[in-house]
Parts: structure tokens; C-alpha cells; sequence
């Protein structure tokens, strides 16, 4: 009975590498070896997962539904083994981490010293930047982002909830009013940010089904929040952008929060990514669960 783990490991090692024979070469096997685990899934599953021809292959839309769950079982089989071998490993050496402006200055370097304090033989290697780094192509260990998860390359676990607000500075609701419907922010100066794939043209409240697309302009558009966010205190237009980047401005009085008849935009939180080809070593996994335990705690 052949092994069903390396069965998953051929499916997803085909899908990735578009051939059998390309498959079973990077798993140390031979073609038919590979194909005979094919045909036991597809046997155990009475459903094909592939279609063959003499030039190309393809998955079945069973198959591309199977192939999901794979890659997620594979990940799971992964992580636990990560999860025990790396208590056996030293957090040493040097971890490259790459972190959003505003939340890292907010966020997470108040946190950098107490960590480096616990993990004396590690030297952290941070850079504060906006832009979208490629981990593999950069040599970055680890990135935070705020956003929807899409690249299945990369590893992810969130760290943390990542809830959006609108809000003006007092100064501005005076002169220009309090908008109390979505609709109303077409009569507001709305500030736009423009940083990567987000349209500054578009505001997006509620979630699911409810979710809704709302078309705004403003004066001022900016690739960094806190341009953004002084501008609104400066009393320009109204911001919408993540909680961490307004909360002290509006404990300070400085802004306030808007209620519309739609709640803001759900964003997906905050993820430490890493690229899946590696395994997670001991310092890697050290610095994302202290963030867990930190910012889920705060």
C-alpha cells in the first residue's frame, strides 16, 4: 500500500512543476513510481484528478479542489514537525525582518528590545519600509503585512485583528459637517492612499455580501499614512485608515470617529509571512510567536 503522504507530496510537486516526470525527478523517484501514486489517489477517491494527453496535463476541477487541500495538509504535516524540532535548535545567528512604516514605529519597536533582551544570541536585522519586498529574492526571513493573503508561496499566521475606522479632525467636521451615510462622503474632501494595489478612488465598507464600493476624491493622495493622517489633523479631509494609526490622535482629542450606515472594511489582520520553501528555524519561530503573545495581548 503505497504511503498516501507522499501521494499528497507527488499531486502537489506535479501541479507546481507541470509534469510527472519533472515530479518525480525532484522527489527521487522514478516516473512510473510517481504515476502509481497518482492513480491510488485517484482509486481511493473513485474520481480522476488529472487529464492526460500526449502533450500537456491538467487538473480536474475535482482535482483542483483536491489539490487545495493537499497543500494545506502538507503545510499542517510541516508546521508540526517544524513545532518539535525547532525546541531542539538555539535561537541564534541574524533574522532579516522587514515591517510596514506606521505599524512598525506604533507597533512592534517598542517590542524589538524586550525580545532582544530575552534572545541575547540573536542579532535582529529590521528594516521600516512600505515597499513590498520579494523574501526570496532579498534574503528576507520574515515580513508583516496588512493585508488579504493571496500568495500561496508564502507561509502565514496572523498576529493580530487589523480593524479600520473613519475619522476627521473637530476643526474639519465644523466647517464641513459630520457625514452620517456612505453617501455623504461624495460632498467630503476624502484624503487617498495610494500605497501598492489599493485604489485611492474607492472606499470599501462592511464585509461579505454586505460589502460595499464607494467612489471618493479628495485633495491630497499619499503611499504613507501618516502623511495622511497629519493632514487630517491639520483639519484637510477625512481618513480612513487602520485603528493603530489613529487611536492616539483620537484619545488626544486631535480626531474623531465617524459612524456611517455601513460599518468600516474588514481587513484580514496582520501576518508575519516567510517564504514556504524553508523550514521555519528555531529564531524564526521564536520571534513570530513572541509577536503573537504580544500583540494579542495588548
Amino acid at each position: 500500500m503505497l504511503d498516501r503522504l507522499t501521494s499528497l507530496q507527488v499531486l502537489v510537486r506535479v501541479a507546481d512543476l507541470g509534469s510527472l516526470s519533472a515530479a518525480a525527478r525532484d522527489l527521487g523517484m522514478s516516473q512510473a513510481m510517481a504515476s502509481k501514486h497518482v492513480a491510488a489517489l485517484e482509486q481511493r477517491l473513485q474520481v480522476p484528478l488529472l487529464t492526460r494527453s500526449t502533450r500537456r496535463m491538467s487538473f480536474t476541477e475535482a482535482g483542483q479542489l483536491y489539490l487545495l487541500q493537499a497543500r494545506e495538509i502538507l503545510s499542517q504535516f510541516e508546521e508540526a514537525e517544524c513545532l518539535v524540532s525547532a525546541r531542539r535548535q538555539q535561537v541564534t545567528g541574524r533574522l532579516r525582518v522587514t515591517i510596514p512604516v506606521s505599524f512598525g514605529l506604533r507597533c512592534l519597536a517598542p517590542l524589538l528590545a524586550p525580545f532582544s533582551q530575552r534572545y541575547p544570541d540573536l542579532q535582529l536585522d529590521v528594516s521600516l519600509s512600505d515597499r513590498r519586498a520579494d523574501l526570496m529574492a532579498e534574503g528576507w526571513d520574515l515580513a508583516i503585512r496588512i493585508t488579504k493573503m493571496q500568495d500561496s508561496s508564502l507561509m502565514a499566521r496572523r498576529l493580530a485583528a487589523c480593524p479600520m475606522a473613519l475619522a476627521a479632525a473637530p476643526s474639519y467636521l465644523a466647517h464641513y459637517g459630520r457625514p452620517q451615510r456612505l453617501t455623504d462622503l461624495a460632498a467630503h474632501n476624502c484624503l487617498g492612499y495610494t500605497l501598492g494595489s489599493a485604489d485611492a478612488g474607492v472606499w470599501e465598507f462592511g464585509s461579505g455580501s454586505e460589502r460595499q464600493r464607494v467612489a471618493v476624491a479628495g485633495s491630497l493622495r499619499a503611499d504613507n499614512g501618516d502623511a495622511l493622517l497629519e493632514a487630517a489633523i491639520g483639519g484637510l479631509g477625512l481618513i480612513y485608515q487602520p485603528r493603530f494609526l489613529l487611536d492616539e490622535a483620537v484619545s488626544a482629542g486631535r480626531l474623531e470617529l465617524l459612524e456611517l450606515d455601513h460599518p468600516p472594511m474588514e481587513i484580514d489582520g496582520v501576518f508575519a509571512v516567510y517564504p514556504a520553501t524553508r523550514h521555519p528555524e528555531a529564531k524564526l519561530r521564536a520571534f513570530i510567536d513572541y509577536l503573537v503573545d504580544a500583540l494579542q495581548s495588548s
